[in-house]
């Protein structure tokens, strides 16, 4: 199987790229230069319409949504146990998870980054401290149920959600009140952070912060 993995550091395409290190699979890694805007290029666009990263092309054919392919990856390596089966009682958490962090946390995540898109360059403070302050509800209520049910989010073993959170951790990093601040959160990030395919990571796109 061709595998190429079309990203740009610390982006979306973290998540894809470190489980992808996780599985140990073969890979061809290509940067998305979002300095020269390279992702709403006529080239890029051909790819991924949507003009974000990831996009994983496999045997010439292309997909995106960094969820929906980490979900895919993690069940094609069943073994290495970050998927639960269909018939595991922790199916339908791990799905639930998967959504509420997509639907619920990621878009504060980019809301911040890119608050002109969100609602313009005349209110972008104050939609930044709206996400700002919707995120720290999301990292207090997500914090409490680690302290209930952790120390991961489906309880005593890591699954592809805790992979996902930790990349929104981080992503979050700067804010107001970063995800760090709450006690389980900071525990889990420091568990998922140990794992050696994370520094593979981070070496392979060149990053430093929040190590």
């Amino acid at each position: 199987m061709s595998t190429i993995l079309y990203y740009a550091p610390g982006s979306a395409s973290f998540l894809v790229h470190w489980l992808m290190i996780e599985f140990a699979m073969p890979y061809e890694l290509r940067l998305v230069d979002f300095d020269s805007n390279a992702q709403k290029s006529p080239e890029y666009l051909a790819l991924n319409p949507n003009g974000v990263v990831p996009t994983l092309v496999v045997d010439g054919k292309a997909y995106h949504e960094a969820p929906a392919l980490a979900l895919w990856l993690a069940e094609r390596h069943p073994q290495a146990g970050l998927a639960p089966a269909l018939d595991d009682p922790r199916r339908m958490a791990f799905l639930q998870w998967m959504f509420d962090l997509a639907n619920e946390v990621q878009p504060l995540m980019r809301g911040w980054w890119f608050p002109d898109a969100l609602a313009g360059e005349a209110q972008r403070e104050a939609a930044k401290a709206q996400c700002e302050k919707r995120a720290a509800q999301h990292w207090q209520r997500i914090d409490a149920h680690l302290a209930a049910h952790g120390p991961y989010l489906l309880g005593d073993a890591p699954s592809v959600p805790d992979f996902f959170l930790v990349l929104l951790m981080r992503i979050g990093r700067k804010m107001a009140t970063p995800a760090t601040h709450f006690p389980h959160l900071a525990a889990l990030a420091t568990k998922m952070k140990a794992r050696p395919s994370f520094s593979q990571l981070y070496a392979a796109e060149g990053l430093s912060e929040w190590a």
